[in-house]
Parts: C-alpha cells; sequence; structure tokens
C-alpha cells in the first residue's frame, strides 16, 4: 500500500462515528466564564459530535463586538446573563427568531423572548440577604419596604450601572408604575449605609462585617462564598440569611442567564442543537449542581444548597419586560441619586 494511502486509512481508523468532521461545528461567544459554561459544551460535543469553538468575554463587550462585525460575524450563539442583556442583543439587530418544540417545551414563556430570540438557559434570583443575630426575618416583607425609615443607614447594595439592579427596578415599575418606582428607589438611596461600591460579594462581606444589616444580591454570590476555597468568605457567609420577598403577592425578582443564535449565523442548524441541548436534563442538572443556580426546566432537582434556602414564588413577570423598562429604570436610577 502507498505511504500516503496507508496514512490516510490509519487516520479513518481513528475517527469515531458522528465525528465533528462529519458533524461541523459551532461558534460560541459566551459572557459567562469558561469554568462555569465549557463543561457542558464538550458534553455537547461528546453526545453530537459537533465541535464548539468558545471565545469568553465581557458581556457588554461581546455586543458591541458583534455589532462591529455585522453579518460578518462568526458568532452562531451569544450566550450571557440577564434579560436585559438578552433584550438589548435583540433590539441592536443582533439575534435571530428560533422555531423550536425542543426548546417551547422545556423553556416556561415568561423565561424566553416573545419573539423567541432568546432563551433562558438558568434562573437566579436576588432576594433579601439579612444579618443572622441583628435582625429578624420576620422584620422584613417586601422589596417596596425597604424604603421605610426603619432601613435607614442599614441597607448595602451595588451602584446602578449595573444590569441585575436596572432589572430589578425595572421589575418594580412593572409592578408599582413608574412614579412610585422613582419615590421607591429615592427612599432606598436614602437608606443606604454608604455608598454604592463593588460587587455582590463586596456587599454580602459588608454584612457579615456588620457594615450594613442587609444586602440585596444574586443568590448564587451567597453560594459560592459558603462553597468556596476562601477561608473567611466562608465564615462571612454564616453570618448571612436569604429572605425571599414578596411571597404575599407577585413573588422574588428572578432572572436569566441566556442565549440566542446571533443573526449573523453560518451554522444555525448546529446552533439550534446547542440550545436544546442546554436545557435538556442532564445540562440543566449540572447548571443547579454545579453554578447554584435554578433550573429553567420544571422538574429539575435544585442543588442540596439551594433546597437549604427553602422553595419560594417566583415573580411570573415575562422577562422581555425587563429589557423593554431598562432605560426606563436607568433613568429613575439617575434621577434618584443612585450611584
Amino acid at each position: 500500500m502507498p505511504i500516503i494511502l496507508f496514512v490516510t486509512a490509519l487516520l479513518i481508523a481513528f475517527i469515531p462515528f458522528g465525528s465533528v468532521l462529519a458533524a461541523g461545528e459551532v461558534n460560541v461567544y459566551s459572557a459567562r466564564k469558561e469554568n462555569l459554561i465549557k463543561p457542558l459544551l464538550d458534553d455537547f460535543t461528546k453526545e453530537t459530535g459537533i465541535r464548539v469553538n468558545l471565545l469568553t468575554g465581557k458581556a457588554d463587550a461581546l455586543l458591541k463586538r458583534l455589532e462591529a462585525e455585522g453579518r460578518n460575524s462568526p458568532a452562531d450563539v451569544l450566550i450571557t446573563v440577564d434579560a436585559g442583556r438578552l433584550h438589548r442583543a435583540k433590539m441592536m439587530g443582533l439575534l435571530s427568531p428560533v422555531n423550536s418544540d425542543v426548546l417551547a417545551a422545556h423553556v416556561p414563556d415568561n423565561l424566553r423572548d416573545k419573539d423567541e430570540q432568546w432563551f433562558g438557559l438558568s434562573l437566579r434570583t436576588r432576594p433579601i440577604m439579612y444579618a443572622k443575630g441583628r435582625i429578624n426575618p420576620r422584620q422584613l416583607s417586601t422589596y417596596e419596604d425597604l424604603a421605610s425609615a426603619t432601613w435607614k443607614g442599614r441597607i448595602c447594595v451595588r451602584s446602578s450601572s449595573n444590569i441585575y439592579n436596572q432589572s430589578l427596578v425595572a421589575s418594580i415599575i412593572a409592578a408599582n408604575g413608574e412614579d412610585a418606582a422613582e419615590q421607591w428607589a429615592k427612599a432606598l438611596v436614602n437608606n443606604l449605609a454608604r455608598p454604592p461600591q463593588g460587587g455582590d460579594r463586596d456587599q454580602l462581606n459588608a454584612v457579615a462585617a456588620g457594615q450594613c444589616d442587609i444586602a440585596l444580591a444574586n443568590n448564587y454570590y451567597l453560594a459560592i462564598m459558603q462553597k468556596g476555597k476562601i477561608k473567611d468568605q466562608r465564615k462571612a457567609a454564616k453570618r448571612i440569611g436569604v429572605f425571599w420577598p414578596n411571597q404575599n403577592n407577585r413573588g422574588a425578582h428572578i432572572n436569566v442567564s441566556g442565549a440566542g443564535v446571533t443573526a449573523a449565523a453560518k451554522h444555525r442548524e448546529n446552533a439550534i442543537k446547542l440550545l436544546e441541548y442546554l436545557v435538556s436534563e442532564d445540562a440543566q442538572s449540572w447548571y443547579a449542581k454545579r453554578n447554584f443556580e435554578y433550573p429553567v426546566r420544571p422538574g429539575i432537582q435544585n442543588s442540596a444548597l439551594l433546597k437549604k434556602w427553602g422553595k419560594f414564588k417566583p415573580d411570573s413577570l415575562n422577562l422581555t419586560v425587563l429589557g423593554e423598562k431598562n432605560p426606563t429604570a436607568v433613568k429613575i436610577m439617575d434621577r434618584a441619586g443612585w450611584k
């Protein structure tokens, strides 16, 4: 046998059925850190043979990159956090509608774009975090109550430039109207223990250190502190309790990490297959256990830690509204002096 044919035969022998060469590829731009998404992408490749080319970066930077690349973008899928950003990507013309029976069946209506341009992959909450021992949780009730004089000088929260806070304010606009939301934001700012600074974990550390008594933070930050390798953060996390607000009316504020197929997608079929895989039972279970987020797909078990925090009633607001009301939320926060 000629040497070239012999080498070719050897190569073919080592290419498994359904290999990446046969199945093709899909290009992903992800605002989620590599360790929070790559294991799932690797499993997708093992299951389908479709190679995933991953580029990670800051959420807003990826949107700017997609916009600059336009139709020449190599990206097939955008993965990012917060419905506000997903809506922004849609309004920038960066995403495209997806007609998928799988996604429609497993992603609840309120956790996906009403025009099917983005879909929630994992659920996160933004409850009230409080100092155990200093705060009796019976004192707590709603987000709206954080505006009362009871909490003067006792609240920590990050800046108004943070999309998580913008989406929370957008949800309050949706529930109570613009005027009430602005009055709430002004009163909340008046109740802050210190000017907004740092991220969610900084707010939690401030609660543990006694700089404030309550904070607003996404649930997984406290979970990461509890389960992480940093001893001081584990110690701090033990001093903090989780309270689910608005359980007697609309429910606790929720948001998503999510994904959509880009308008420039060259591997559209593979992109849809990837989104469908990310809402599979295996992928949803992995999110719940690894990232301390809640599954979007009904019927999937939460992690043991999340179960300890108890069941809660989530806000059923369609998260598209968070994006639609984002510009108004930002203006309200600016007028309120929320730095």
